[in-house]
C-alpha cells in the first residue's frame, strides 16, 4: 500500500488549518537558523582542529631539533 497524492493533500491541508501559515512558515525559519549555525559550528570546529594539529606538529618539529 503506497501513499497517494490525495493522502499526502489531505495531510498538508489539515497542517495548514491546525497551525495556520504563520506558525509554519516562522517555525521554518527557525530551522533554516539552526542549520546556519550548525554548519558555522562545524566550519569553526573544523579551522580549529587543523590549527591544532599544526601547532602540535610544530611542537615536535621543535622538540626533534632540540635534542
Amino acid at each position: 500500500m503506497s501513499i497517494g497524492f490525495w493522502q499526502i493533500a489531505i495531510v498538508v491541508i489539515l497542517v495548514v488549518l491546525l497551525f495556520g501559515r504563520g506558525k509554519i512558515s516562522s517555525l521554518m525559519g527557525d530551522v533554516a537558523k539552526g542549520i546556519k549555525s550548525f554548519k558555522k559550528g562545524m566550519a569553526s570546529d573544523a579551522t580549529e582542529d587543523s590549527e591544532t594539529k599544526n601547532i602540535s606538529e610544530n611542537n615536535q618539529d621543535s622538540n626533534n631539533n632540540k635534542e
